[in-house]
């Protein structure tokens, strides 16, 4: 499945951000969607991840309560909504699909990454 991330830009800090993971593929609502992020020296940490049913949802210590993921299969895609965004925050976001029906930590498809910069 491919996939296409888009929304990032430059915020200041304590905004907000909503990230978007599309697919012209059928079979997205089939896999289990994750949001990941690299900061710049960084390893690639996972943020969230949405089941393929939409019915469970995980977040990083670092980011629950303040991102929300959700989905909407009938238009193929997964959102990542970033309210009170830190300076930490910053990182290039990719999303992945799992066909397992949870996120794992290594997905099976990648899309290009999307720039979310933070700002003071």
């Amino acid at each position: 499945v491919q996939l296409q991330a888009s929304g990032g830009g430059w915020v200041q800090a304590g905004g907000s951000l909503r990230l978007s993971c599309t697919s012209s593929d059928r079979t997205f609502r089939n896999y289990a969607i994750g949001w990941f992020r690299q900061a710049s020296g960084k390893e690639r940490e996972i943020v969230a991840g949405i089941a393929y049913d939409g019915l469970s949802a995980y977040y990083s210590d670092s980011v629950k309560g303040r991102f929300t993921i959700s989905r909407d299969n009938a238009k193929n895609a997964v959102f990542l909504d970033m309210d009170s965004l830190k300076l930490e925050d910053t990182a290039i976001y990719y999303c992945a699909a799992d066909p397992r029906g949870v996120v794992h930590r290594y997905p099976d498809y990648w899309g290009r990454g999307t720039l979310v910069t933070v700002s003071s």
